[in-house]
């Protein structure tokens, strides 16, 4: 991946005027909608069973990807609810040699994760391979927002015992959605959490979003409320030093916290978007969006033969795009928000200075 930061600017004209026409570097895939979990601020979990592609249909979506994607989450539902999720992330990375592969979990299967995480690190052995664990509070409290008695004892077992594997491409974090549950605990939440050392702590505004089901649910917190928040956060993250990929992540988040507060605040895209050119997101049953807010499908993969370059390359993905450029939609989606700051120079330059220092000062 050597190439990436030439091939980030190429997307710029992509967007602007349809070429060279290029595939997305960051591909969210969602293997399942089944989730164990009962969170008041995803309702993802009421989904009909759906008939989610098979390891061998996955396996010729990544073969038509080839080595464009830099970034894969492997995202659900619950993520290690797919038996195959081993050969799903060693297809991708057979593939495509992402550089980084992320996995977020609720940690429930608490007594299986670790060892399947130990292989997946295993098999994926030059990618970067990133485990993030929800922890939206402290004891009872995360049960309550989670849905699960005992979610809380599970999580933490599964971050400690995942924490200790032996492997160098591995990183374990923690992921808070801040949301109108726990917004007046974070501090505590935050205090928590430093305590236990993870590697990376990362936090998102819980969103109202067609693909949780959550439209309409009000679990946003206000722009004043979540700035207070952010502002706090930011602080605590440039008075720490972190080296590797932590760093990174580190200059990406304090970048991507001013940019949701202005979304927020402003009601407007501030950066613009490239959902669709840059970044993609399949659902388990073979729907390609260019994001996971407006969900507008480009087609299905099965009706192509699993080939993403036909769906991607196509009338109707054209459409799509036209219709991000002028909708006037606006969202603070993590996963979209890093690869819009990245074709930002604006932007691209602060997360570069804040690496270069070392020290988000």
């Amino acid at each position: 991946m050597l190439d990436l930061p030439w091939r980030i600017p190429l997307y710029i004209p992509f967007r602007a005027i349809g070429w060279p026409r290029l595939l997305p570097l960051n591909v969210t895939v969602s293997v399942t909608d089944r989730c164990n979990s009962r969170c008041q601020t995803c309702n993802i979990w009421r989904k009909k069973p759906a008939d989610e592609l098979t390891t061998e249909e996955f396996d010729r979506v990544f073969r038509s990807l080839g080595r464009a994607p830099y970034w894969f989450t492997f995202s659900g539902g619950e993520p290690f609810l797919r038996r195959d999720l081993e050969d799903l992330c060693g297809s991708a990375y057979q593939h495509c040699q992402p550089a980084i592969i992320n996995i977020p979990s609720n940690g429930l299967l608490h007594r299986q994760i670790p060892d399947r995480v130990s292989e997946i690190a295993r098999r994926c052995a030059d990618s970067q391979v990133i485990i993030n664990f929800s922890l939206d509070g402290v004891g009872e409290r995360h049960d309550e927002i989670r849905g699960i008695p005992g979610n809380f004892k599970r999580v933490i077992d599964a971050f400690q015992k995942v924490k200790a594997i032996d492997a160098p491409n591995l990183t374990v974090g923690l992921h808070t959605v801040i949301s109108v549950f726990n917004l007046a605990e974070f501090e505590d939440v935050y205090a928590f959490v430093h305590d236990l050392e993870p590697d990376s702590f990362v936090t998102e505004i819980a969103e109202e979003r067609v693909e949780l089901g959550t439209v309409g649910a009000g679990i946003t917190p206000s722009a004043d409320d979540y700035a207070r928040v952010i502002d706090f956060l930011s602080e605590q993250l440039r008075e720490q030093a972190f080296g590797g990929i932590s760093r990174i992540t580190q200059a990406l988040r304090l970048v991507y916290y001013d940019l949701v507060k202005r979304i927020i605040r402003e009601k407007r895209q501030v950066i613009p978007c490239y959902a669709g050119w840059l970044s993609a997101h399949i659902l388990p049953t073979g729907e390609v969006w260019e994001c996971a807010v407006m969900s507008t499908s480009m087609g299905n993969l099965r009706d192509v033969d699993c080939d993403l370059r036909r769906l991607w390359f196509s009338k109707r993905a054209s459409q799509v795009r036209r219709a991000v450029k002028t909708r006037g939609c606006y969202c603070p989606v993590a996963n979209t928000s890093y690869t819009n700051m990245m074709c930002h120079p604006p932007s691209a330059l602060r997360i570069g200075l804040h690496v270069i220092k070392g020290r988000a000062g």
